[in-house]
């Protein structure tokens, strides 16, 4: 490949530092890192550039470098305290549409995005196991959900305007690793775990190095397409709270909507009645295309990654 050929958006973010640092010690890539941000740390054979992903420098700095593939990882994940639903619509949707734009402009070969099992929202009637031909159906209540989805359909939007520019959708699992920390791993933190009557709440993990090593593989695949990013199994909420050592406290869906409601009236929560869907009705994916047609078998179950994850919050409190 020659030089300046890899561009990756959300660079100094927890899974862009690792994409970059792991491209750039591969030595045949060349790598150009793009974020808000400023690096924590610099690499020596990496460039460096500072954007909003919403801004016009994006289409200036994709000229300057015409990389012949981007990696697009700048989003929101967990809000902070001050954000609001239309600055996340305006980084995650706006921002997406930006970047393409400057990618069909200065004729990128190929993007690969990382989307999320929340595209296919979170729905009673939801398969057990999810595969990539059932539709993203995005909660609207669910911001993250809701722009995952509507990124989907805006890269379906693309294939069919700009199909010169190739796609893969990676759709990722819940992402442990031995130093993440994130709201799923919150939930776990807590004294006691909440399932919710008549669910199983089940989980689907990756390991964050199987998530950087599915997309440093689709750089330089000729595959194309959507697939979703999981270890092999599932871990349903009470299976988690014996492995943690926890109690699994169980109640109605009415009553946690009605004491979520009064809370977030409050001002006691951010989180409102619509996240008992969130842990009732979770999306579990199925990795099987994953494996067979993209080429990429995950290192790690569900449960060993799991395995993982708690092990090291073990030796952190000891």
């Amino acid at each position: 490949m020659t030089a300046l050929d890899i561009l990756v958006t959300g660079s100094s973010g927890y899974l862009g530092s690792q994409v970059v640092e792991v491209l750039a010690d591969r030595g045949n890539f060349s790598v150009v890192a793009l974020d808000l941000r400023e690096a924590a740390q610099r690499l020596p054979n990496v460039i460096y550039e500072t954007a909003d992903i919403r801004a016009p420098e994006v289409d200036a700095i994709v000229g300057r470098h015409r990389p012949q593939v981007v990696v697009h990882l700048a989003s929101i994940v967990t809000p902070g305290k001050k954000s609001n639903r239309d600055f996340e619509y305006s980084v995650d949707v706006e921002g997406t549409r930006n970047l393409l734009d400057a990618c069909v402009r200065h004729a990128v070969r190929r993007v690969i995005v990382s989307s999320s099992g929340a595209a296919y929202g979170y729905h009673a009637d939801n398969p057990d196991w999810l595969t990539e031909t059932d539709p993203a159906r995005g909660n609207q209540s669910f911001a993250y959900s809701w722009h995952k989805r509507l990124v989907e359909e805006m890269l379906a939007d693309y294939r069919k305007q700009q199909p010169q520019l190739e796609q893969i959708i990676f759709r990722i699992g819940t992402i442990l690793g031995a130093s993440v920390h994130n709201q799923i791993t919150d939930l776990f933190e807590k004294p006691r775990l909440i399932a919710i009557r008549g669910s199983d709440s089940p989980f689907v993990f990756i390991h964050d190095q199987d998530v950087v090593g599915a997309i440093v593989q689709g750089v330089g695949s000729k595959v194309t397409g959507t697939f979703n990013v999981a270890g092999d199994g599932k871990l349903d909420i009470f299976e988690i709270a014996q492995r943690l050592g926890k109690r699994c406290v169980v109640f109605p869906a009415g009553v946690l909507q009605a004491a979520l409601w009064l809370l977030k009236k409050l001002g006691l929560t951010q989180y409102g009645p619509e996240q008992i869907d969130f842990l009732r009705y979770r999306p579990v994916l199925d990795n099987r295309r994953l494996k067979e047609e993209f080429g990429y078998v995950p290192k790690l179950t569900s449960a060993e990654v799991f395995e993982l994850w708690r092990n090291s919050r073990q030796r952190k409190t000891t």
